[in-house]
């Protein structure tokens, strides 16, 4: 059974890496999907499209900044034109300009909590406005609608020489609890996941050589690192009936990494 059946999901930044694996694991549970990209080559975003409908899925893309307002309502009315509903929204766009804080610009600041942060609650509130409007409909989902934010394990650990980035993931902690709380009575589910380090095009010289894997393991107690398709399968858990009970926690899928390793032997 397609956990997903007939429901439509919009998954942010879905051309590649996580929101990729999500968006085509979404689709194989009977999810309708809209792969967003924020603007460029869409050659990315086609190809996310072209593999769904090849497995039989159900997918468009949607071009949609999501740091501007109007881009965003531009998507939702574009997928409910087409779908004619949003039943799931995964916050997955997500960036990181790095740099120490003395070093760090104006602007570098503004384009990550822009993306990360603002971008998150224009879209949440695009989507609940959507599920409010539509209306329960029992026979696909216990639930009126359900919100996945993606965050990182820097909503709770400190990350220097990332503060625009660990700022903007604090900030989505934050938001997530305080939508759910807001939102849990008229039968919206909010809740977050946090990826450890993920295989991804983000963070590929953390990963890509075995020097730099070797490093990265000392902080992962599981002893390997994440792969996108661990994160969609726990999105579309969070997506699904099976956690209908779930709202306003942040799920880490890291591997043990928010453990503090470096503790194991006492410190």
């Amino acid at each position: 059974m397609k956990r997903l059946e007939g429901q439509t999901a919009i998954i942010t930044g879905s051309s590649s890496g996580i929101g990729k694996a999500v968006a085509i694991e979404m689709a194989a549970e009977g999810a309708n999907v809209v792969v967003n990209y924020p603007g460029g080559d869409p050659g990315l975003a086609n190809d996310t499209m072209a593999k769904i409908n090849a497995e039989g899925g159900k997918a468009m893309c949607c071009k949609a900044d999501v740091s501007n307002e109007a881009d965003v309502q531009a998507m939702f009315a574009e997928t409910v034109k087409n779908f004619g509903t949003v039943d799931i929204l995964v916050n997955n766009a997500g960036l990181q300009k790095d740099s120490r804080l003395v070093d760090m610009t104006v602007a570098q600041w503004d384009l990550v909590l822009n993306v990360n942060l603002k971008g998150q609650f224009l879209c949440a509130r695009e989507a609940a406005k959507e599920f409010i409007r539509r209306g329960m409909v029992p026979s696909r989902s216990k639930a009126l609608g359900k919100i996945i934010c993606m965050s990182s394990v820097h909503e709770v650990i400190p990350w220097a020489g990332h503060v625009n980035y660990a700022a903007s993931k604090g900030g989505v902690m934050l938001l997530m609890k305080s939508m759910a709380q807001e939102l849990a009575p008229l039968k919206i589910r909010v809740n977050s996941i946090g990826p450890g380090a993920i295989e991804t095009p983000i963070n590929t010289s953390a990963w890509d050589t075995p020097e730099a894997l070797k490093s990265l393991l000392t902080l992962i107690p599981y002893g390997r690192a994440g792969k996108p398709i661990d994160i969609a399968k726990a999105a579309v858990w969070l997506a699904s009936d099976e956690s209908d009970y779930v709202t306003g926690t942040t799920l880490f899928v890291d591997g043990g990494m928010t453990l503090y390793p470096g503790f194991a032997t006492g410190g």
